[in-house]
């Protein structure tokens, strides 16, 4: 057996009703104002930009750094060089040398090594 469901009028939904169709545009212009209003003060709190970092000199490749905090005897000497660059990067301006540190594995390794573990402290 094939049974309809009755549907309202349209009545009852209030679409006939005067002035129903003006309502609801305005209410869409208020909302669309709202929303520009509020992407345009977003992008009137921008920061501005960073400093740029400050950079220190690396050791020069053939003196010896400063003594650490940890034992590092039997380290590479690029290796003890890396290790004091990258403290020191991490408790202030960097300090790097970027072609050794792109060309020396002990170097970059110590660097890394440096950060690593002074960071931490």
């Amino acid at each position: 057996m094939l049974e309809f469901y009755s549907v309202p009028a349209l009545e009852t939904h209030g679409m006939t009703r005067p002035g129903t169709l003006r309502r609801t545009v305005a209410s869409a212009r208020s909302t669309l104002a709202w929303v520009l209003l509020a992407s345009i003060a977003g992008c009137a709190t921008v920061a501005p930009p960073a400093p740029a970092p400050v950079t220190a000199p690396p050791i020069p490749a053939t003196k010896e750094p400063p003594p650490p905090n940890v034992n590092l005897d039997g380290f590479p000497l690029p290796y003890r060089q890396g290790y004091a660059d990258g403290c020191a990067s991490a408790k202030g301006a960097e300090r790097k040398d970027a072609t050794r540190f792109g060309s020396d594995p002990n170097y970059r390794t110590g660097w890394q090594d440096g950060v690593a573990l002074c960071k931490k402290r």
